[in-house]
């Protein structure tokens, strides 16, 4: 990825919803896999193909525990995603408004 050029991993409409929602979290808290697909309406499988390419790059975690008899996992945007949120947000910005005047 060249400067100014996009990150073509968070790009994609599903995967920034996802990076969007995990930023969005208190104190960067994990949510579980059932919850993050409730709130971005996504089918268990295309969520599972998103999260799988975000977690290829290093932009979120997956922890699959037992709670009680039954398993669960919890999503969370680790560092890395959260600098590269960061970075696609003010690259966003800066094509809005190159000039980087408040309106």
């Amino acid at each position: 990825m060249t400067d100014g050029e996009l990150d073509p991993v968070i790009h994609a409409q599903a995967r920034l919803r996802v990076v969007a929602t995990l930023s969005a979290m208190p104190n960067h808290a994990s949510i579980t896999f059932p919850r993050l697909q409730k709130l971005l309406d996504m089918t268990a499988g295309n969520l599972s193909t998103h999260l799988r390419k975000l977690e290829d790059a290093g932009y979120v975690t997956q922890t699959k525990t037992i709670e009680g008899r039954s398993p669960a996992t919890y999503v969370a945007l680790t560092p890395a995603g959260l600098a590269a949120f960061e970075r696609y947000t003010a690259q966003i910005r800066s094509l809005i408004d190159p000039t980087g005047d408040p309106a």
